[in-house]
Order: structure tokens, then sequence, then C-alpha cells
């Protein structure tokens, strides 16, 4: 089987607070053949791991890792890395994932009222810019 996992599937997994739910969710992941993980549903995931659960960015870092490590794991990677580099420079996933995004739509400067996403861009050498 084929699965989209959304993003409570991949909290019960790691976080492990609802015993009957990770062992389902275990399960779906285990007897999947490809397991499909979005981006929103990864930016979730962070936010969820981040606000609910108290995770450090080095704890979330690896659990994404993990993921990215799994062979039957189909993500976009790219975008995927490049969340990754925002969230350990200290920034925010999905800042690194929107810019990404917008460079392979065709976009040519990462724009936000956000000046930290916009300091940690830049410094990666990324257009990047308040409005």
């Amino acid at each position: 089987m084929k699965v989209t996992v959304d993003t409570n599937v991949l909290v019960r997994g790691v976080v492990r607070d609802d015993e009957a739910q990770a062992r389902a969710a275990d399960k779906v992941l285990k007897e999947a053949s490809l397991i499909a993980v979005s981006l929103p549903c990864l930016c979730e995931f962070i936010w969820v791991l981040r606000r609910v659960y108290s995770f450090g960015t080095v704890d979330i870092a690896a659990a994404i890792r993990a993921l990215i490590a799994t062979d039957k794991v189909v993500m976009n990677r790219p975008a995927v890395e490049a969340g990754l580099a925002i969230l350990e420079a200290g920034g925010d996933f999905a800042d690194g994932v929107i810019a990404y995004d917008g460079t392979w739509l065709g976009a040519e400067t990462f724009v936000s009222f956000d000046r930290k996403a916009v300091s940690l861009l830049t410094k990666q050498g990324q257009a990047a810019r308040m409005p």
C-alpha cells in the first residue's frame, strides 16, 4: 500500500503519547511500500513538536533527517533540505521551504516582514529583503 501520512500519524510515531495510536501508526508505516510526506505535513509536524511537545531544534532536525533516511519515504528532498538549513540556523523550517518553493516557481527574491528569515536567507546567499 502506498500512503500519504497526515501530521498526526508522524507525531504519534515519534512522541508515542497515545500507545494505541502509536501502534496503529507503526503498523501503517511498516506495511506501506511508499510513504509520501508532504511539505505542509512537515511544517505542521515541526510546529507540533516545538509548540505542543517542547522539542528543541536538534531533536526536530534529527526526526526530519530520520524520515529523509528512510528508503520508502518520498518527499521534496531539496525543499526539505532548504527548510532544515534555515531551521538549523535558528529560523523557521517553513521559511526555508517557502523560499525554496518560490525560487522553484520562478521567483528571484524572498520578501517578508520577518527580519530573522530575511537575515538567515541572505546569510545563506539567497536573495531576500524586507518590503
